[in-house]
């Protein structure tokens, strides 16, 4: 016959294992941390990554040129590859160093579009691209050790409160846009 007292001991224990294992996957998740969120201003060519609010990483990019824009809007990482093999019209590129996407890809859930390296570096800072981010290939390989698949991903077309505030670059101001209007307007010339 199975007495109370064993019982409650045994339920007691039981207990004590399950609140252990609560307790350990709730720290488990607490270091893992929030997921990371990059942000993107195109009219900056800049790429902040974002770790509870907090930047944690600025990087220079290249961004679409004006007949192939970057997208603007939310995605996320749904693919990363290290040292990818680039696929272009009647073209293929293996890993290595002519390899147009660099070292490094960031597939977006956008499809064709990503966050890369570049075997052109001189191309950062620039509109020059078919419409994906480019960094340096160490800063993407970088990017790439900070963020996984499924972090969110903010490309931004205009400048907005946000993006001045995370890059240090001025809202333009009604004042500035008409000046720059008006000097368009009138050939430079005022």
């Amino acid at each position: 016959m199975v007495r109370v007292e064993d019982q409650v001991r045994k339920l007691a224990a039981f207990t004590g294992v399950l609140l252990m294992a609560a307790a350990e996957a709730m720290a488990q998740e607490k270091q893992a941390g929030s997921p990371r969120r990059i942000v993107v201003s195109i009219p900056d060519r800049k790429l902040a990554v974002l770790q509870e609010g907090k930047v944690v990483k600025v990087f220079s990019t290249a961004v679409g040129a004006p007949d192939s824009p970057s997208p603007t809007g939310s995605f996320k990482i749904v693919l990363a590859l290290e040292n990818p093999t680039w696929y272009g019209k009647g073209r293929i590129v293996p890993p290595g160093k002519n390899n147009p996407i660099g070292t490094r890809w960031l597939g977006l859930n956008l499809k064709g579009y990503g966050i890369h390296g570049t075997n052109a570096p001189q191309s950062i800072g620039h509109n020059v691209s078919h419409g994906c981010i480019r960094l340096r290939n160490h800063d993407v390989e970088e990017l790439f050790r900070m963020v996984s698949e499924g972090d969110q991903v903010d490309l931004y077309g205009e400048r907005t409160t946000e993006t001045a505030e995370l890059f240090g670059a001025p809202m333009p101001t009604t004042s500035t846009v008409t000046l720059v209007a008006t000097a368009s307007a009138s050939g430079g010339q005022q």
